[in-house]
């Protein structure tokens, strides 16, 4: 079988961790910042982590 080439978009967004985990960053932290609230905007900086049924199909795009 040949190998699965990585996913390059999904590559640049998540980022896998030393045990395996996947990280990506959170949306809507770019514009339209006056409206959102400061613990908004806060909890938008920080990063999420990537769970269940999706980090498998990413994992897959990966090619981990």
């Amino acid at each position: 079988m040949p190998k699965i080439k990585t996913h390059k978009g999904t590559a640049k967004r998540v980022k896998l961790t030393g045990s395996g985990k996947l990280v990506r960053e959170r949306a809507y932290g770019n514009h339209i910042l006056a409206k959102k609230s400061k613990a908004r905007k806060r909890n938008m900086k920080t990063a999420a982590m990537i769970s269940g049924k999706i980090a498998k199909n990413v994992k897959t795009s990966l090619g981990v």
